[in-house]
């Protein structure tokens, strides 16, 4: 088949190298237009269509969804990837075989942009991988494949995100071979549907009056974007890793309380995180104690 892949994040890449080598022919990438970023707001490609360039694959990057129209014309199926753009029909049904999605949840679960971190902030004990056929509601089409995804302790979005990229390849061949030999998706079920917004900067604020398990899965849930912050002396403080620990004490919600040579904060209910990765504003990440050797902690301090 001539396949095209419209994606954006690296997510995309295991599969884009598997369509590469396969039988198939990789004829287009498609990703989004170059954005503005860092200070000086230089706009900036795609790691998709950095790869692409690289590969000598053709790249294009409509502003408009119906830019498509003329470079599908040829395409037999497009395989979508966190390309987080809703198609419309006039789009969806140039291609002969459509468009398919490889989304990061076990549908009809978590329809949306988030979906891992907002299964880990629910505490999701088996997570997925579901191959659909893409129509025009958000993540509603038939579903072709399945994989079950079991989150490991402490394992964030980003590393979670990872392993689920590589198990795209083999979605997407036994998709393809189920379209190929004719087999018909199965019509996601109406019961278990949740969704999974975008992330803003402000939801992903820790309250330390939340006990120490959903503190554990929020900074989980949102590191690495938008990163799990909280606000100590008036800045900014990201933090990447932290566990739940027990201690003994009593101490207000936010507190912090150095502990031979650990960082330990007090959180909601009388439970305790340990923190083991930070990273201050305008700096690199480091470890939780380089931080509080620097920041040089006064009892009774605590994280607003």
């Amino acid at each position: 088949m001539r396949i095209a892949v419209a994606a954006t994040p690296s997510v995309a890449i295991p599969t884009l190298e598997w369509l590469l080598e396969s039988e198939n022919e990789l004829a287009l990438v498609i990703t989004r237009p170059d954005r503005p970023s860092g200070r000086g707001r230089t706009l900036t490609d795609s790691i998709v269509s950095r790869w692409a360039i690289s590969h000598g694959v053709n790249c294009v990057k409509p502003v408009a969804s119906l830019d498509l129209i003329d470079s599908l014309n040829e395409i037999d199926l497009v395989v979508t990837i966190g390309y987080g753009v809703i198609l419309p029909a006039d789009v969806l049904s140039v291609p002969r075989y459509g468009f398919i999605n490889l989304h990061f949840s076990h549908l009809p679960a978590w329809r949306g942009a988030a979906p891992v971190q907002r299964a880990i902030l629910n505490g999701d004990r088996i997570l997925g991988v579901s191959v659909f056929a893409l129509d025009q509601g958000m993540d509603t089409g038939a579903i072709y494949v399945q994989e079950d995804i079991l989150p490991q302790p402490y394992e964030n979005a980003g590393e979670i995100l990872e392993r689920m990229s590589l198990v795209g390849p083999d979605a997407i061949a036994k998709t393809l071979a189920m379209i190929e030999t004719g087999t018909p998706p199965t019509p996601q079920s109406v019961e278990g549907v949740s969704y999974a917004p975008k992330i803003s900067k402000e939801e992903a604020r820790i309250s330390w009056a939340q006990d120490s398990t959903h503190i554990d899965r929020h900074i989980r849930a949102f590191t690495p974007e938008p990163g799990a912050w909280t606000t100590w002396r008036n800045s900014s403080l990201r933090i990447d890793r932290a566990r739940p620990i027990s201690f003994e004490g009593d101490f207000a919600a936010a507190t912090l309380i150095p502990q031979g040579g650990n960082v330990i904060v007090a959180c909601g209910d009388g439970t305790s995180l340990v923190l083991e990765e930070v990273t201050p504003a305008g700096k690199k990440p480091m470890s939780a104690k380089s931080w509080a050797n620097g920041a040089r902690i006064v009892q009774g301090e605590s994280f607003a």
